[in-house]
């Protein structure tokens, strides 16, 4: 379970979020709704721990999101946003890269699953062979989704992660979350295949309400 309780956020001087509590449960899917700046993907980051709030607290199974947690929580977390930065060299050295990072050090990427997920999400074994840099904004999406879901993971928070592919695929990624009962998502989207699910639920940040 992840409990939001009281939060506020200033940024600049200027208050982002103001009081703002919501609880997600186990294997909920969840929108955040709300217009450009209204601090949604502020949530996100509040939930890892890459900001605090300047009042209120997150909870996280039971454990307050703070300095003693905040690592041991990432590892049970996949987060990817629409901003996917990769570096430099093939998919694979990124792959390969991603499994050396302390937060991921212990649980090795599943290859085979990798490979069923690429074909999956259309992208072909072939995939991996590629340079970042020759990659469409889609595909660098889709590799980075494929990714997450690998790491075994069951919680996901997920920024925008369509906003480069067609209506075809963006089906397919809400189809593949969707479908999977024992997942918790966060999601930041204003895609139908999310918005117009009966499995979803919709949080509006700016109203601080539960959409029916």
């Amino acid at each position: 379970m992840i409990e939001f309780n009281n939060i506020q956020l200033n940024f600049n001087g200027k208050k982002i979020i103001h009081n703002l509590s919501f609880t997600i449960a186990h294997g909920d899917k969840v929108v955040l709704l709300g217009k450009s700046g209204s601090g949604k993907s502020s949530l996100l980051s509040l939930l890892l721990g890459f900001i605090v709030p300047g009042q209120g607290e997150i909870i996280f199974d039971g454990l307050p999101v703070d300095k003693k947690s905040v690592w041991a929580i990432r590892k049970k977390i996949a987060y990817v946003d629409q901003a996917v930065s990769m570096g430099e060299g093939s998919v694979a050295d990124f792959i390969n890269f991603i499994t050396q990072l302390n937060a991921v050090s212990a649980q090795r990427l599943n290859k085979g699953k990798i490979g069923e997920l690429l074909n999956y999400f259309e992208l072909g074994d072939d995939i991996t062979e590629k340079e970042i840099k020759e990659l469409s904004g889609g595909e660098r999406q889709r590799v980075a989704i494929v990714i997450a879901i690998a790491l075994g993971r069951n919680i996901f928070l997920l920024d925008e992660v369509t906003s480069s592919l067609d209506m075809h695929l963006k089906k397919k990624v809400a189809d593949y979350f969707l479908a999977r009962e024992e997942w918790t998502c966060l999601v930041i989207s204003h895609d139908a295949e999310w918005l117009d699910s009966p499995a979803v639920k919709v949080f509006d940040v700016e109203e601080g309400r539960w959409r029916l």
